[in-house]
């Protein structure tokens, strides 16, 4: 089995003019963009044209969880207008993060309340994480459980494992905790500790995560697509062509 693989556009924003990149991404082999917000705000509509034009698709994308739970309708009209099927807040600023169980769970009753409206109109809400979700809480738990408890059973994960690793957990045994929950994987690549060029991250397959490890654990999700992505990169030319190339090495 392979799947759709998307890029995702957050890693080009020091490059503009973003459109522009779409036809070499389609060459490179991409089948999809996976766009953060503001790319598409000013007109969702421009978006998905130059989408279209490119043969490209958009199969899900990053949008604020303010928005998820003030302006719903709004954000489910962009993922209709994009073609999109998930819809995926990923983040929380510092200064708004809670400390206590409680304030994760109920982060995650409000992806539950935004993916309750999104099911009526064929779309998924998914959770991304970064690497707060992994660090223990003052009681020993972490952040990314109690958001899945409180989000029940339909709210997905695109799954970071470059974050993961950055936190110090152990994406194998993430993936296999969140299978059922897994929708999509985002394969960012960690360069080795003490790296400071690019901020510490490398294209997929140069840093230090061994993905053929996981490979038959992708298998076992219920990912749809997978997603590269770079925080920083020098050259987001080289960045996109070397993980998907690596990508399609491994066979996904």
């Amino acid at each position: 089995m392979t799947y759709p693989i998307s890029y995702q556009l957050y890693s080009s924003r020091n490059f503009p003019p973003l459109f522009a990149q779409f036809p070499e991404l389609k060459a490179f082999g991409y089948d999809a963009i996976e766009p953060w917000l503001p790319a598409y705000e000013a007109d969702a509509k421009a978006f998905r044209t130059a989408l279209d034009d490119a043969g490209l698709k958009c199969h899900c994308f990053h949008m604020p969880l303010k928005g998820l739970v003030e302006e719903p309708q709004r954000f489910i009209d962009i993922a209709l207008t994009m073609g999109a099927t998930i819809m995926i807040p990923p983040y929380v600023a510092p200064e708004k993060r809670g400390t206590t169980a409680n304030y994760w769970k109920n982060l995650g009753a409000q992806l539950a309340e935004g993916a309750e409206q999104a099911e009526e109109h064929g779309l998924k809400v998914a959770w991304h994480n970064h690497d707060f979700e992994f660090l223990a809480l003052a009681d020993g738990s972490r952040p990314i459980d109690h958001i899945f408890a409180g989000g029940g059973d339909t709210v997905g994960f695109e799954i970071d494992c470059g974050w993961i690793t950055r936190a110090g957990a152990d994406p194998a045994a993430e993936l296999k905790r969140f299978a059922d929950r897994i929708i999509a994987i985002q394969m960012k690549d960690m360069a080795p500790k003490g790296t400071t060029t690019e901020d510490g991250w490398a294209a997929t397959g140069d840093g230090i995560i061994d993905w053929e490890k996981f490979v038959p654990l992708f298998r076992e999700t219920k990912a749809e697509h997978i997603v590269t992505e770079h925080d920083n990169p020098a050259d987001w030319r080289r960045f996109a062509r070397r993980s998907i190339e690596h990508i399609k090495a491994l066979g996904l």
